[in-house]
């Protein structure tokens, strides 16, 4: 090969690209090293810090995490209501990283809906049930009659058909929620994002709720993401995703499995996320069960990674046969 056959370096990253496919390239929302930077009184805060992220079309997945954790910042740029710092994020074919204020608007009316923890901001409190799912539709310029059979389909489909004529000073909040969430389907949205949908109520209403989100993802194939800090929340949905200091640190998943007497149960796994950066965030029970603090230890095995405190290693040999022995160094990079 001559000089001038050599590949560019624009060829070979198109090459690499072809060969391992991009990230998240067949998922619906896609969040690729996702940095959210904020200034409060002059105090520089990471709310994201390069949080990766994949949701498939038609999942339901729970967001969970403590207060300060990052989650509802991840929702509201999810949501188009805020901008990212950098990184890269989308949600179908919408890039919101690059989109100008006019494609937001269109974004959140047509390929997203939101439901708030405060009853009051989803609702319109002089309007009836049917109204308040119609009035979206009615911005679109959708005709009477379709709004009303939409309006209709949507609260009979969350089991609050009855609310049709009742406002919401009529009704338990509970069923707000639930009208609520009608209200952010009228425009059949790919995606409901849904931020502490049962913040304000108690554990019967918010399983009612929950129950109603399940349905409108299984009978309208929504897919539906929630944030929320409610441990019940688990139970309702397939995937949850816990985020730790702006990062996902790791996931429930939930299979359905068939027991040898025909009967099924649902089994539950969590698992660690290792990101992109090759990061991994170690519960903090790891952590102070064996002391792991500042450096440690890493090995390479045949299936496996072993890690421990920056003491002598139980045996040298697995680091010894496959050449990674000591803790992330500058030298490295890892």
């Amino acid at each position: 090969m001559t000089l001038t056959d050599e590949p560019t370096l624009g060829a070979l990253e198109e090459r690499a690209r072809q060969r391992t496919g991009a990230f998240g390239e067949h998922a619906l929302i896609v969040c690729d090293s996702l940095v959210r930077i904020y200034q409060s009184e002059g105090v520089e805060v990471q709310a994201l810090q390069g949080l990766d992220l994949l949701v498939e079309e038609g999942e339901l997945v729970a967001i969970v995490g403590a207060s300060g954790s990052g989650k509802s910042t991840l929702l509201s740029v999810l949501s188009g209501l805020d901008v990212p710092t950098a990184g890269r994020v989308r949600v179908g074919p919408w890039d919101l990283m690059s989109m100008t204020g006019a494609q937001r608007v269109a974004y959140r009316r047509s390929m997203v809906g939101f439901v708030w923890q405060q009853t009051a901001r989803n609702v319109v409190p002089y309007l009836s049930g049917t109204e308040n799912v119609a009035f979206p539709l009615a911005l679109a310029g959708v005709r009477r009659k379709e709004r009303d059979r939409r309006a209709a389909e949507l609260l009979d489909v969350l089991g609050v058909g009855y609310c049709a004529d009742r406002r919401p000073s009529q009704m338990s909040g509970g069923e707000q929620q639930r009208v609520a969430i009608a209200v952010a389907l009228a425009n059949s949205p790919q995606v409901l994002f849904a931020d502490e949908p049962t913040g304000e109520l108690d554990s019967a209403t918010s399983h009612d709720v929950l129950e109603g989100l399940r349905t409108v993802n299984r009978e309208l194939g929504t897919t539906v993401v929630v944030v929320t800090h409610d441990p019940g929340v688990s139970e309702h949905v397939q995937r949850t995703v816990a985020i730790r200091d702006g990062r996902t640190s790791s996931e429930v998943i939930r299979r359905t499995q068939t027991r040898e007497d025909g009967s099924e149960h649902v089994v539950a796994e969590e698992l660690a996320v290792l990101d992109r950066s090759g990061r991994v965030q170690l519960p903090r029970e790891y952590r102070d069960a064996l002391q792991l603090v500042g450096r440690v230890r890493l090995a390479l095995e045949e299936s496996h990674v072993s890690l421990w405190p920056d003491r002598p290693a139980p045996t040298a040999e697995p680091a010894r046969r496959f050449g990674r022995h000591s803790a992330p160094s500058e030298e490295t990079g890892r």
